[in-house]
């Protein structure tokens, strides 16, 4: 899902909130379809339920600062570890996002990967979610890696990895899946590893 189908989808439960629906009633819809998905995940089903959260109300004070740094910023949070990937139009725009996540509780690290320029055309957006959707079909068929423990984020064909990896080598073999495809001009992983002393809360 590019970022703008997250906004949209994102947007609907926003408007549910200005409409009347309780901001704890909105978590606890989105936590208890989470937790149906952390209990395959390598992190709890409570760090999922936080990070759940984290993002939602990141998101929120995205949109009350700017809905124009709101739609070009996209998420993906993985026990309190927040990657930021998008295009912005100023430095100051990358900072502003930056600072408002270190501004939610449960925040742990801020990953900026937010690029300064215009907007990608609808025909890079196109690219750029191919090279995605490759690259899941690779991790989904690969039974030597866990692929719901990884989330992958393409902008302008940099592949971003992010979530927790069982072992060097199978973080070894996703960065090689992302590389041999066409279109991927570099692979940046955010990925740790299942024993990695950061992981601990």
């Amino acid at each position: 899902m590019n970022v703008w189908a997250k906004k949209i989808c994102l947007g609907v439960a926003l408007a549910g909130l200005a409409g009347g629906l309780g901001g704890c009633a909105s978590t606890l819809i989105g936590a208890s379809a989470t937790a149906g998905i952390a209990v395959a995940q390598e992190r709890s089903v409570g760090a999922a339920v936080d990070d759940t959260t984290i993002s939602a109300e990141i998101n929120q004070r995205l949109y009350k600062e700017s809905e124009v740094l709101f739609g070009s910023v996209d998420l993906e949070v993985v026990e309190g570890r927040v990657l930021m990937t998008g295009n912005v139009q100023k430095p100051d725009h990358r900072i502003e996002a930056a600072r408002i996540a270190w501004q939610v509780e449960g925040v742990r690290e801020v990953l900026n990967e937010l690029e300064i320029k215009d907007q990608s055309t609808l025909r890079d957006l196109a690219k750029d979610t191919w090279i995605t959707t490759q690259l899941r079909v690779r991790f989904l068929g690969d039974a030597e890696l866990l692929a719901i423990n990884y989330t992958i984020d393409t902008l302008n064909g940099v592949v971003y990895l992010f979530g927790i990896a069982q072992s060097q080598a199978e973080l070894d073999r996703a960065t090689g899946h992302a590389r041999n495809i066409q279109g991927v001009v570099r692979v940046v992983s955010h990925v740790v590893l299942k024993d990695d002393p950061k992981r601990k809360r």
